[in-house]
């Protein structure tokens, strides 16, 4: 099969991101077979990334925590300013404590104290156990609580429990401090403990970002690499609530401290991040999916956002569920996939985001993990799954940002695509019969130089929740098999009694193991290898066509 392969310069500057260089080929390959380079596979923008590109699926859990202060002024230019004393840091996290919870926190007056002795239990703590009562009534020796097919820890470098995915803190509080004399008793033989792998496939896999621990017990077909991923989703999750710098003061101040008693309130934010991660592709691959939107329409939207701007705005977004709409971002300033799915996950938590218009701080620890930007959060209707979120850096700027809402649903009405809005978000998912290949049942297709991926609604024989969670369990396989450190594949055909699968992952330099594009392909178990081969090239086509619908080709900039 010929391809047009085209060379391009390098993109990458000094931030780490990349952003387009003035020698950027804009032209497309005509042929949408898998010898596509980087830049040029179906969904790629054609006016740069939206987001911070990384180099392959491992730059997407490496850490950054601490770097921001590294940075030269050139570099944090549009970053939320950092805290500049203990006062400003508790007045931001008091404000999120209350749209979390209902309850201010003041987190000066409680380590002041803790250290006196006087602490007494507080209506976070009563408000929490009301929260969590569901999950504290499982008990943690019985069976049940054992056959979870993955449980989470976390925990401080002091052994002092944190989170439990099932059953509460207090009774898993010996169990927890088991888990840190692992990781302190091989820190002492100048080690570090990373997995442990038992019987019945079990895997115990351990992440240390100071001062937490981190800890999953999984019986699944996810690798370790994976599930270290999502470990760290845990810790981005507890960063973009406390900010990294926030974080260590506490535990500078009081290495003991129990970080429950601030986190108050956040357990359904956690919990409802893992249930994400066990049913969204999105956090498998590491990149983004878009509602599909005829490309006029969207195009008219974000021109809307484009022109509804502030000053202080750094990010406006328009999505819908777990799908991008529209993204308009400060010139220079790139998100990154993991802020853009905390920031998801937030939304879709609390049902108390529809009620009015939210002003809440929150950190985006992959933009700057220091300090807090601050986000406006509104429905654009009662009756429409529109949610907008205005990104902005001045703490008092809320009037301004709301006044931009306001307009931005005005140009929407002018331009005449409100009710195309509502025509889409009645279809959020599109069939792969639309494909027009028989056998296909389900794919997974990334584009790796937008970030963005594309899959349809999975429909029959997945259709119970067993099914549809075995699925991604095979996908998960054969994407840890394509990541393997030691080992990563580009080509997998795998045959099982239910379905046959194949993954491609197109490699184009060897020193990083990027890719063009990943694509996951389920189809017929009674489908020949041949046949699933031809069906990538017509799947490559078809998404070649579509791709105005299912992707964001011309990213706008303030």
């Amino acid at each position: 099969m010929a391809a047009d392969v085209h060379k391009k310069k390098g993109w990458e500057v000094p931030n780490g991101s990349l952003a387009p260089g003035d020698g950027q080929h804009t032209e497309r390959s005509e042929s949408p077979t898998p010898g596509l380079a980087q830049g040029t596979e179906p969904g790629a923008g054609q006016e740069g990334a939206m987001f911070v590109h990384t180099r392959s699926y491992e730059d997407l859990t490496s850490p950054e925590d601490g770097a921001a202060a590294a940075r030269s002024p050139e570099e944090r230019r549009g970053e939320p300013a950092e805290p500049t004393s203990m006062e400003q840091i508790s007045k931001d996290f008091s404000e999120l404590s209350t749209q979390l919870t209902g309850m201010a926190l003041d987190l000066e007056e409680e380590m002041r104290q803790s250290k006196e002795g006087k602490l007494e239990p507080s209506p976070q703590t009563t408000r929490r156990d009301s929260v969590l009562s569901g999950k504290e009534e499982e008990d943690v020796t019985m069976d049940a609580w054992r056959m979870h097919r993955k449980h989470v820890f976390v925990l401080s470098e002091a052994g002092k429990p944190v989170y439990s995915r099932y059953g509460s803190e207090e009774a898993l509080s010996s169990t927890m401090g088991v888990m840190m004399a692992l990781v302190s008793f091989l820190e002492a033989e100048k080690n570090a403990i990373r997995s442990i792998h038992a019987a019945d496939g079990y895997k115990v896999v351990f992440v240390r970002r100071s001062p937490l621990v981190l800890v999953a017990v999984a019986r699944t077909r996810q690798s370790e690499q994976e599930i270290a991923h999502e470990l760290l989703y845990i810790y981005y999750q507890i960063l973009s609530l406390l900010t990294w710098t926030q974080l260590n003061h506490i535990f500078q101040q009081k290495q003991n401290y129990d970080l429950r008693r601030l986190l108050a309130g956040s357990e359904r934010i956690t919990d409802n991040l893992l249930d994400l991660m066990a049913h969204d592709p999105s956090f498998l691959m590491g990149a983004v999916r878009c509602l599909p939107l005829a490309a006029s329409v969207r195009d008219a939207v974000s021109t809307s956002l484009q022109q509804a701007k502030a000053k202080s705005l750094v990010f406006s977004i328009l999505l819908s569920g777990n799908q991008l709409v529209s993204l308009v971002r400060k010139k220079d300033q790139f998100l990154h996939p993991i802020d853009l799915h905390l920031l998801f996950n937030l939304i879709s938590s609390s049902s108390s985001f529809r009620e009015g218009e939210a002003w809440t701080p929150i950190c985006l620890p992959k933009f700057n993990s220091s300090g807090f930007f601050h986000a406006h959060i509104s429905y654009l209707e009662q009756e429409m799954d529109l949610c907008l979120l205005l990104v902005s850096t001045d703490r008092e700027d809320f009037f301004t940002v709301s006044d931009c809402k306001r307009r931005f649903q005005e140009r929407l009405r002018r331009r005449g695509v409100h009710h195309a809005l509502q025509e889409a978000l009645r279809t959020p998912f599109y069939s792969v019969a639309q494909v027009g290949i028989p056998d296909l049942r389900h794919f997974i297709y990334k584009s790796k130089s937008s970030g963005l991926f594309t899959s349809p609604e999975i429909e029959a024989p997945y259709v119970r929740e067993e099914e549809k969670e075995r699925l991604l369990g095979l996908y998960q396989y054969l994407h840890s098999r394509a990541h393997n450190s030691s080992r990563p594949l580009k080509n997998i055909y795998f045959t099982g009694p239910h379905e046959n699968l194949l993954a491609w992952v197109r490699a184009i330099c060897r020193v990083w193991v990027t890719s063009a594009f990943e694509l996951y392909i389920c189809y017929s178990p009674l489908g020949t290898k041949a046949g699933a081969i031809s069906a990538v090239n017509k799947l490559m086509k078809w998404i070649r066509k579509e791709e105005d619908r299912l992707f964001i080709l011309t990213p706008q900039t303030y």
